[in-house]
């Protein structure tokens, strides 16, 4: 759980940084929306090939027969 709350806030942190940057209005535009979805995703997709890499990685360095 606390490795899921340190991605989210990671991930709300980079976006809300990089796409928001109109303040004028209460609502989100459709930019700033299409920014956010994107970094997301990026991000998401990121997170998910570290993972699969360090997976990968840990079955390499672990000794035979287990």
């Amino acid at each position: 759980m606390k490795d899921f709350l340190r991605l989210y806030s990671s991930l709300v942190q980079r976006c809300f940084e990089d796409c928001a940057n109109d303040f004028t209005t209460k609502s989100i535009t459709g930019k700033e929306e299409t920014c956010v979805n994107k970094c997301a995703d990026k991000f998401l997709k990121h997170s998910e090939r570290v993972g699969a890499r360090f997976a990968e990685l840990s079955q390499q360095m672990a000794p035979p027969g287990q």
